[in-house]
């Protein structure tokens, strides 16, 4: 089996990265997408829980699943109570999923960052990447300037530049703004009822 994996914290799930996940199935040769909730060392603390963020996840796979069963979400990063490491998640999903291939799908801002996660190297080694956002040729040499050649061909760069974000989102939905256009439907309408992001909920 060849999985695709994409993980991010959701908080929350918004059509750039269901679009995303519709690219995945659609472009890469792969059986199954795994949504992971994640809590990143490396970025700020999620504004909603742990519970409602995998529910979020859950409604996003039902959608990318409309037109048949491909995607699916996992806690396991959450449930674990600690900072989330990809080199766990990948030993976890070879194990349970008996998989020989991963495929990582990562955002250019995390690809910048690639060479200060965890057992970087050894992940690079063992799986494939799928950058979206910018060509390459745009991308800051961060992560490039370290990366020698044989590591560079395992990371391919889509041009997928949709300028939507979780924050900005929140600070819609905050202020009172309508974000129909920029959440799946079923997602908005579980903000809504949770009430979600709204200034005393922060």
């Amino acid at each position: 089996m060849r999985l695709a994996v994409f993980g991010g914290a959701f908080d929350p799930p918004h059509n750039a990265h269901l679009a995303l996940c519709l690219y995945a199935r659609e472009l890469l040769p792969v059986d199954r997408l795994i949504i992971s909730v994640s809590n990143n060392p490396l970025k700020e603390p999620a504004r909603s829980t742990d519970r409602d963020r995998v529910k979020m996840a859950d409604l996003l796979a039902e959608t990318v699943n409309a037109t048949g069963s491909f995607a699916e979400a996992c806690c396991w990063e959450v449930s674990r109570g600690q900072p989330s490491y990809t080199i766990d998640l990948v030993n976890y999903l070879e194990e349970v999923y008996s998989c020989r291939e991963i495929i990582l799908l990562i955002g250019e801002d995390n690809y910048r960052l690639i060479t200060k996660w965890k057992s970087w190297e050894e992940l690079v080694e063992r799986c494939s990447f799928v950058v979206f956002g910018r060509s390459e040729e745009e991308c800051s040499a961060d992560a490039a300037a370290i990366l020698d050649e044989e590591q560079r061909q395992k990371f391919r760069h889509v041009d997928f530049n949709l300028s939507l974000s979780s924050t900005g989102i929140r600070e819609r939905i905050a202020s009172g703004k309508d974000c129909s256009s920029l959440i799946p439907s079923s997602i908005r309408e579980y903000i809504v009822k949770e009430g979600l992001y709204l200034p005393e909920a922060q």
